[in-house]
């Protein structure tokens, strides 16, 4: 996994705090993300909603076989990397998403 950087003027407080909540309080707070308009036309944080919304589902899926906890400890990291304002490629997850059109 990589982590870009974004530049700084096009990401707001907001958008890191909203981006940590999503991986978070993942798939709740991304499909809110996303159902709100003002905040799913900001790229850095539709692009964080989207990771963070099919990490939620992986989560859920794979807590019934005990591997849950250890994908929801990686979505804590994922939020840190988000609120430091960093743009993290998650292994074919972030590949999906781009091919998708979903995010850039």
């Amino acid at each position: 996994m990589s982590a870009q950087g974004v530049p700084a003027g096009e990401i707001t407080s907001d958008d890191k705090l909203w981006a940590c909540l999503s991986y978070i309080f993942t798939p709740l707070i991304p499909i809110i993300v996303l159902l709100m308009e003002d905040k799913k036309n900001r790229p850095f944080l539709r692009y964080h909603a989207f990771n963070a919304l099919v990490m939620g589902i992986i989560t859920i899926l794979l807590s019934f076989i005990f591997i849950g906890c250890l994908v929801y400890i990686y979505n804590i990291y994922l939020a840190v990397k988000a609120y430091q304002g960093a743009k993290v490629e998650i292994p074919v997850v972030s590949n999906f998403i781009r091919n998708q059109g979903w995010a850039q």
